[in-house]
């Protein structure tokens, strides 16, 4: 009985994407669950698995634009029973028995002088008992003069200088995933929709970084998971908006929508672009289950499982450009989000503290918003909020 193979639904803004990629080939056989293709839409890249096992055959091509719903190949749960896979490996052990048997029966000089000459014992007569084959007996075909060696040239005739690339080598010309051309366009969109505007400010990490240094060994053992920064930052995040409500907050045409929970925003990036998937309620979230979020959210991104549920509904987005090194930038807001925080790579840079030049790890911040609804007071403040939160993370349990 043949199965089809559909594209599965993706959401109700999802009708098509792309089938880029078969994991199988045209005609073999696959195990249930297993992934045979992906597929690009415009919001996300996923995994499509078969639901029986059987022989596939395909309908379409990769590369080729599909409809959710759309028949893509057929799975024939007959040919699940292929020839017993114990068949061949059956024959073989048998035609290798002797071969084994007569292996084993050898001495370790026999086996030494063939890994050494290249002879092998087989081809040659034994004159052992059994006619086994002895030491001597490899000896002696070794002795045999072999074929001349070819004469070596006087020297090595020179490599060919490699040819020139023609000219229409040296680009290739790649149509655009519809993920990429979907980030491209929200991206445009966002400049040309929003009054973006970005304020700085810099952050000292030696109180984070002394937690971290003083608690990340307990930490791991209880949670399985390292402390990393991104959960201070995080909370540092819900601190703020708390306490500056006008960035937790969107415009919708003339209407002032007001957030009053904390699903924040983790811009990932991936192979196939950048991906921001939410974490949830991380008002009521402890540090350990922030980490598990990220960490496991970064990997369904990373993995092509995201689903488009895991991408909807933030109010607030925190990218970290510091991991590949950037000092400093200007986020571009996640819309319909009014706010973005940027985070950035940590520097020893000598600062002036109580009168006293010292040296300290520094991070730059960088708030990116929306200044239709966020005023500069607002913003300054918030991010103002933040910098207190992670240098004094104590305010985050008090809500100082």
């Amino acid at each position: 009985m043949a199965i089809e193979v559909k594209i599965p639904p993706m959401g109700e803004s999802i009708t098509s994407g792309v089938l880029s990629k078969w994991h199988v080939a045209d005609g073999a056989v696959v195990k249930k669950d297993q992934p045979l293709f992906e597929l690009e839409t415009d919001k996300i890249t996923s995994e499509g698995t078969a639901e029986v096992a059987g022989k596939i055959t395909f309908k379409v091509t990769a590369g080729t634009e599909v409809k959710i719903g759309q028949i893509v190949a057929s799975i024939d749960e007959s040919a699940s029973v292929a020839a017993p896979a114990t068949a061949p490996s059956e024959a073989s052990a048998k035609e290798g028995a002797p071969v084994a048997a007569k292996s084993a029966e050898q001495s370790p000089a026999v086996r030494r002088i063939a890994a050494e000459t290249g002879i092998d014992p087989a081809s040659v007569a034994g004159s052992g008992k059994a006619g086994r084959v002895t030491k001597g007996d490899m000896l002696a075909v070794g002795e045999k003069p072999a074929a001349p060696a070819p004469v070596p040239a006087a020297a090595p005739a020179p490599k060919p200088a490699p040819a020139p690339v023609a000219t229409g080598e040296r680009q290739t010309r790649v149509k655009m995933t519809k993920l990429r051309q979907t980030i491209a366009s929200r991206l445009v969109s966002a400049q040309h929709e929003a009054a973006m505007l970005t304020t700085f400010n810099e952050v000292d990490m030696s109180a984070v970084m002394d937690l971290r240094k003083k608690y990340q060994d307990d930490f791991v053992k209880k949670n399985g998971v390292k402390l990393g920064f991104m959960s201070f930052f995080t909370k540092a995040v819900v601190h703020a908006l708390r306490e500056v409500p006008a960035v937790n907050a969107r415009i919708d045409g003339d209407t002032i929508v007001q957030n009053h929970y904390f699903d924040v925003s983790m811009a990932v990036s991936t192979e196939k672009g950048l991906m921001v998937p939410v974490i949830r309620n991380c008002d009521t979230l402890g540090m350990a289950d922030i980490e598990k979020a990220i960490g496991e959210a970064a990997k369904k991104a990373r993995d092509g499982k995201i689903t488009l549920a895991d991408l909807e509904g933030g109010v607030f987005t925190i990218t970290n450009g510091g991991i590949f090194g950037s000092m400093l930038s200007t986020p571009i807001l996640n819309a319909p989000q009014s706010a973005i925080l940027g985070l950035h790579a940590i520097n020893e840079r000598p600062v002036a503290v109580n009168g006293q030049v010292v040296i300290r790890p520094m991070m730059y911040l960088a708030l990116s918003y929306d200044h239709r609804l966020v005023d500069g007071k607002e913003a300054v403040t918030f991010l103002v909020k933040v910098k207190q939160a992670i240098e004094d993370p104590a305010r985050i349990l008090i809500g100082a």
